[in-house]
């Protein structure tokens, strides 16, 4: 975690290699990061894009004794949310289902702050876990209350009901949190669909209708939610490649190491932006399923609107061949000014 106070400290890989003057490559080929005796990052141990402390790392590599960071839990700490899940007493991807929530989300700290890692202070993660729907002292909304819940907070309310109950039913839900039935039903679909996703990856000897049988889910919703949980696994199957390209393309200088986001286009296909840093003509790099990799013209939405067809126009460029080229021949095709044909 990142201890109050020591923000400014914080240090990705691109950062420490500046800091030592040498390039991205050079750190990540050397392991310079790795020698022993290095400080630690302060990330948790399964962030995919792992910080240190500058203060700790300088030190290091002038030959002078480390500083001790502190131990004292406070309420300005920053938790990447592996950590705020543990706070909270949830798995990770329950955390991921409430962190849109604007109780969290009017907070996050984005490290570093450009295409960086999502942090929480400790402060908010604690008064989300006092306000939580539930019965009881510091369980907040209770049931039958009827109070209208936002879109954006509505499937971190649907996995508390399902903590608490995993055959609760679309009007039990719709009644609990003063929804629309088909809103209800949208989202019990697809929270039921990452929880038997999750249990899959967990088991991958799990059929997806055994892992919902395993979840306690009613057999009649087995249809809608099956097919929920394979949508997530087709998904979630794009991400080592992806992320594969993105650690190349930050390897490379072009872009900061950040985690990839897949995102499910109409009709089920799949895409992905892996922004760039300043200076390389274009925003950001896109992939789609269907048409492979290209340059994008927004960097707020590089992706855009899917309107069915390969998207063409000005600031577009079609790079490299097929749809999964090799992260070094997309690289080349980018540096070079090369097009798909």
């Amino acid at each position: 975690m990142i201890r109050a106070g020591r923000l400014k400290y914080v240090q990705t890989l691109a950062g420490l290699a500046e800091q030592l003057g040498v390039s991205y490559g050079t750190l990540r080929n050397k392991g310079l990061h790795l020698q022993e005796g290095h400080p630690a990052p302060i990330s948790s141990p399964t962030a995919r894009v792992q910080l240190w402390d500058a203060e700790q790392t300088r030190a290091f590599h002038s030959g002078k004794p480390i500083p001790d960071l502190p131990v004292t839990d406070y309420d300005q700490d920053l938790l990447d949310r592996h950590e705020a899940a543990v706070e909270l007493g949830v798995s990770t991807a329950t955390w991921n289902s409430y962190k849109s929530d604007p109780r969290l989300a009017e907070h996050v700290v984005l490290v570093p702050e450009q295409g960086g890692t999502e942090h929480w202070p400790r402060y908010v993660v604690r008064a989300f876990k006092d306000s939580r729907p539930g019965r009881g002292a510091g369980g907040g909304r209770r049931a039958g209350s009827g109070d209208m819940v936002p879109r954006d907070q509505l499937q971190p309310r649907i996995a508390e009901l399902l903590d608490s109950n995993p055959a609760i039913t679309v009007t039990e839900v719709a009644d609990i949190l003063g929804v629309a039935f088909p809103t209800a039903q949208a989202g019990l679909v697809q929270v039921r669909g990452r929880r038997i996703a999750d249990l899959v990856e967990a088991e991958r000897d799990l059929t997806t209708v055994e892992a919902a049988e395993r979840l306690g889910y009613p057999k009649a919703t087995f249809k809608g939610v099956v097919a929920a949980a394979q949508a997530e696994l087709h998904a979630r199957s794009a991400l080592p490649y992806l992320q594969k390209v993105a650690d190349a393309l930050a390897r490379a200088g072009i872009a900061e190491p950040v985690p990839v986001q897949v995102r499910q286009l109409a009709g089920g296909y799949l895409a992905a932006a892996v922004p760039l840093v300043v200076g390389q003509g274009v925003p950001a790099l896109v992939w789609d399923e269907r048409y492979g990799w290209r340059t994008a013209t927004s960097r707020r939405h590089p992706i855009g609107k899917d309107t069915g067809s390969r998207p063409e126009g000005d600031g577009i460029r079609y790079l490299a061949t097929g749809t999964h080229p090799d992260p070094e021949d997309l690289l080349d095709s980018f540096t070079s000014g090369g097009a798909q044909r």
